[in-house]
């Protein structure tokens, strides 16, 4: 390996009879690097300034017949005030005998005194070669041999409605032609994303992308982000607003102090077998091994906490809704976790700390390795299940703890008995009606079931579907995986117009309590500035029953996801606007008409509760 001194960009990598795996023709500063995205306190959006972080010192930390650890380090000061990112930050990087491959991570830091700012985004990217690099694996459904960045070159794509999605009209390999290329077809879920990269067959060799831990990233195991894309790059996304918005940007303070370490990430090289599928496998096994390490012994930085200096929880989750059972069940496969204490549901919007999930087993059992000193509530949810779970109490990690938290129970939001829903509460619109992609549009590596939702432009498919009156759904009748369209999209009208829709739920009611109120539940997958209207019973009445107020930022709906950040929202239906033995109607009007951009809402799950029992 070679670095540039002392800024610390990686300008080659020699393996495998290959003199350099980085692109010789950008630029050394453009070819391995950290990066990152910053603005001034105050600042809007997600948007910012793109600084890589160029180091002005380097230092030999450790140098030894087994380990050799480099430190590239730069620190703000006064006189940088607006021109850099007030951080102090030191990259690392470590080779190991006997380990193929590298590793890196750094250490960010914002001094006590030092001014705020926004941090919207932070990774390391690595830029490989193009006449070397053609197949890119990043899950056993999405690998494939790649179009080159010369197919969404003017002369040869199309762009479509926002920068990244390149129709492919004239690709240099003819099997690419009617693809759309989009990166956010390869992201992934923070829970998933443990391995990614890159495959050169002449000679061949692999260059993968390992993160055993996902502690520091943000927003929590739901979060997705890019990993791999058309460059060839590669990507080690630590910070970001991808499928989120600006509740994922860190807003530091004027004179916030805060130090967090990212990674490390292993940066494995693999030249097993002469096939892709045999490399991918290679660097699965690969994958599971350096999982087995974590957290590693080998940083230097005393920042980074070793296994010794950390501590463990353990306990039980249980459900508790007695509208199903009179007794408390297991929560089996539930996902729970320590994060930074907030309120419930707090953990998929933080972004300055640490997290640590895990599943519980059957009996609804789990236990929580290596967690980083420090002070966390409990978080946890339930797949079947409305709402969030946070422990009451906050949770003191010290050194060589290990905290039986005893038997945890969560008590679903819950008024009344069930009178009807629609899907299931699992933070996903995967279960609803996800069209065949335009023909024009498709992508054949993502028509199987487990990526149908990633295919180009689904979203216009409503119009396609329904081109003059909106959904209906009919309680009783209507089956949501067939007849509920997996996003509440607006209906475009003209080129650049979209206009807002109203998706009806009809339903009989035999007993209506005229002085009892009715609950609706309305758990969102995502929402991307939208406001969420509900009427009961009257569509065109000028004050709805609820209004979200416009809401989200996740983008989710044209960036290929089936879920961004989770909302629930609880909305009060007196018995007076219901009808006894006759047709009901609730209306859900998505609004943001004239809106050029196709934002949307996803649903997770809908209820309508009776009165409590004490009311009925």
């Amino acid at each position: 390996m070679i670095f540039s001194n002392p800024e610390g960009h990686i300008t080659s990598i020699q393996y495998n009879g290959m003199e350099n795996l980085l692109e010789v023709i950008n630029d050394e500063s453009s070819r391995g690097y950290w990066d990152l995205v910053w603005s001034p306190p105050g600042t809007p959006g997600t948007t910012g300034t793109f600084e890589r972080i160029v180091g002005t010192s380097c230092q030999v930390i450790v140098e030894t017949e087994e380990q050799v650890e480099l430190s590239f380090s730069t620190t703000w000061n006064s006189s940088l005030e607006g021109k850099h990112v007030p951080l102090k930050i030191d990259k690392r990087f470590v080779l190991l005998r006997g380990s193929s491959g590298f590793y890196s991570y750094a250490i960010y830091e914002h001094l006590e005194g030092w001014p705020g700012f926004n941090l919207a985004e932070t990774r390391i990217v690595f830029k490989l070669r193009n006449d070397k690099f053609h197949y890119m694996a990043m899950s056993d459904y999405r690998r494939r041999y790649m179009p080159s960045p010369n197919d969404r070159s003017p002369n040869r794509g199309k762009p479509l409605a926002y920068p990244e999605a390149v129709l492919l009209v004239n690709p240099v390999e003819p099997e690419f032609k009617g693809e759309v290329d989009d990166k956010y077809q390869y992201s992934c879920e923070t829970e998933d994303l443990k391995i990614h990269g890159w495959i050169s067959t002449d000679p061949p060799v692999g260059f993968w992308q390992i993160t055993p831990s996902n502690e520091f990233r943000t927003g929590g195991p739901t979060k997705q982000d890019l990993t791999s894309h058309v460059g060839p790059t590669n990507l080690a996304m630590f910070v970001s607003t991808h499928y989120a918005g600006s509740d994922l940007v860190i807003k530091f303070k004027n004179r916030e102090k805060w130090k967090k370490v990212f990674g490390p990430v292993f940066m494995y090289l693999s030249s097993t077998g002469e096939e892709p599928l045999t490399l991918w496998n290679d660097a699965k096994n690969q994958m599971l091994e350096e999982v087995g390490k974590w957290p590693y012994s080998f940083p230097a930085s005393s920042d980074f906490h070793k296994a010794h200096e950390r501590g463990r929880i353990s306990g039980r989750l249980f459900v508790y809704d007695r509208f199903i059972t009179d007794e408390k069940t297991p929560a089996t496969s539930a996902s729970i976790g320590l994060a930074p204490p907030g309120d419930p549901g707090s953990w998929q919007r933080e972004n300055k700390g640490y997290q640590f999930w895990t599943k519980t087993d059957v009996e609804g059992r789990f236990s929580i390795k290596n967690v980083v000193a420090g002070t966390y509530n409990v978080y946890a949810w339930v797949h079947g299940f409305i709402g969030d779970f946070k422990n009451d109490s906050t949770i003191t990690i010290t050194q060589g703890c290990d905290i039986d938290v005893g038997d945890l129970v969560f008590e679903p939001p819950r008024d009344g008995p069930t009178l009807w829903e629609i899907g299931v509460p699992d933070r996903s619109a995967a279960e609803f009606y996800i069209p065949d992609s335009d023909r024009m549009y498709t992508n054949m590596f993502l028509a199987n079931d487990h990526n149908r939702f990633r295919q180009y432009g689904l979203w216009e498919r409503y119009a396609k579907l329904y081109p003059d009156g909106d959904l209906v759904f009919t309680i009783g009748q209507s089956d949501y995986k067939k007849d509920w369209f997996f996003a509440h999209v607006n209906r475009k009208r003209y080129d650049i117009m979209y206009e807002k829709t109203t998706w009806t739920i009809k339903f009989k009611l035999h007993d209506v309590n005229k002085n009892g109120t009715y609950k609706l539940r309305l758990a969102l997958a995502s929402a991307q500035l939208s406001d969420l209207q509900v009427r009961a019973n009257d569509p065109n009445t000028d004050s709805p029953l609820f209004s979200t107020g416009t809401i989200g930022g996740d983008n989710a709906v044209a960036r290929h996801g089936i879920h961004g950040l989770y909302w629930l929202f609880n909305v009060d239906i007196p018995g007076k606007f219901l009808n006894l033995d006759g047709e009901n109607a609730i209306y859900l009007t998505k609004i943001n008409e004239g809106i050029i951009f196709p934002g949307g809402i996803m649903y997770d799950y809908i209820r309508l509760e009776g009165p409590p029992p004490c009311c009925s």
